[in-house]
C-alpha cells in the first residue's frame, strides 16, 4: 500500500515522502498514530502543490536577493565616527552600525547577522564587507569611515 508520511518515521522515510508499506503496517500502526495517510489522488495533488509553492517561494527570495545585491554594488555607506589622537576610533564600527547606516542612507534593510565580517573596523578609511543574502548570493557593502564633525 502506498502512503504519504505526515511525520518522519524511523527506518521508513521523511515527512511528505511517498513510501510503499504492507497493508497491516499501514492500517495498524501508521494510520492510528497519525504518522501517515493513504496516497490517493487528492493527497498526491496536495503534495505536488505544496512543493510547487515552496519552489516558487525560493525563486522569489532568490530574485529579491539578487536585486538587493545589485543595489548594494552602487552604494557607498558613510559612517561618521570620533577618534583619539592616533587615528584609532573610540570603540569600533560593528555590523549593527553598518546596518543602521545602510537603512538610513539607502533605505535597504538587511539582517546584521548576514554581514560576513572578519574583524571590527577600528580606523578611518574605506572598507568592503560581504553580505550573504541567500544561499549562493553574496553582495558587497562599500563603507567609508570618516571623522565626525
Amino acid at each position: 500500500m502506498k502512503v504519504i508520511l505526515l511525520q518522519d518515521v524511523k527506518s521508513q522515510g521523511k515527512k511528505d515522502q511517498i513510501i510503499n508499506v504492507s497493508d497491516g503496517y499501514a492500517k495498524n500502526f501508521l494510520f492510528p498514530k497519525g504518522l501517515a495517510k493513504p496516497a490517493d489522488a487528492q493527497s498526491l495533488n496536495e503534495i505536488k502543490n505544496k512543493k510547487a509553492s515552496e519552489e516558487h517561494k525560493i525563486a522569489v527570495e532568490r530574485a529579491q536577493a539578487k536585486a538587493t545585491a545589485e543595489k548594494l554594488e552602487g552604494i557607498m555607506v558613510k559612517i561618521p565616527a570620533s577618534s583619539g589622537g592616533d587615528g584609532r576610533l573610540y570603540g569600533s564600527i560593528t555590523s549593527k552600525d553598518i546596518v543602521e547606516a545602510l537603512a538610513a542612507q539607502a533605505g535597504i534593510t538587511i539582517d546584521k547577522r548576514k554581514i560576513l565580517s572578519d574583524d571590527p573596523i577600528r580606523t578611518y578609511g574605506a572598507y568592503t564587507r560581504e553580505v550573504k543574502l541567500f544561499q549562493d548570493i553574496v553582495g558587497k557593502i562599500h563603507i567609508t569611515v570618516c571623522e565626525k564633525k
